[in-house]
């Protein structure tokens, strides 16, 4: 994976730009609202790769299905291949978990902890989900709190929670997806 072209672009979102990175056969990050300078830092800090300033059909093919997926439309984005590169065991174990969550299914994290065989992990699948390098790809705006409350969304190294949180609810309500849901055992 180390010295990989890295091919960087930006998609529009109804509530600001998505960054989005590819390598040479997968989508590496995708994230919303970052400063193009901090996504750029932090994706080749974790993948090791140098970036190139042509895109590529990969890159366009990401970019087209990340506006499709903000429009209703997730097919395309859920068939491009993802590398975790630089995420560890246990981040890849709970976000494959996550990234098989359907469009309008939710689940909390204490029941993604049970998925997983790890009964009382909610907190460290929340710390795996919120370090999600590949945002809306792999869909943790569909892991809330087990009170069927929002949760959390993204961290603060793109900007204020209080927004991130409202696309949250954003993206759950375009998936049909009515807050507070009833979880049921």
């Amino acid at each position: 994976m180390r010295g990989m072209d890295i091919r960087i672009a930006t998609a529009r979102g109804p509530w600001g730009p998505i960054r989005a990175a590819v390598g040479g056969r997968a989508i590496v990050g995708i994230a919303v609202l970052a400063p193009p300078e901090v996504f750029l830092r932090e994706t080749l800090r974790r993948t090791g790769g140098d970036v190139v300033a042509q895109g590529s059909p990969l890159l366009d093919r990401t970019i087209a299905a990340i506006e499709a997926f903000v429009d209703g439309r997730p097919d395309e984005l859920g068939s491009i291949p993802l590398d975790l590169a630089g995420v560890g065991t246990w981040d890849r174990e709970v976000l494959g978990r996550v990234r098989n969550l359907g469009w309008g299914v939710v689940t909390s994290y204490g029941r993604l902890a049970r998925s997983i065989g790890r009964r009382g992990a909610a907190r460290a699948v929340g710390g795996a989900v919120g370090r999600n390098p590949i945002g809306l790809a792999i869909p943790c705006h569909r892991v809330i709190a087990g009170d069927g409350s929002i949760g959390g969304y993204g961290g603060d190294w793109f900007g204020s929670r209080d927004p991130l949180l409202e696309i949250k609810r954003e993206l759950l309500r375009r998936e049909g997806v009515t807050l507070p849901v009833a979880l049921r055992d």
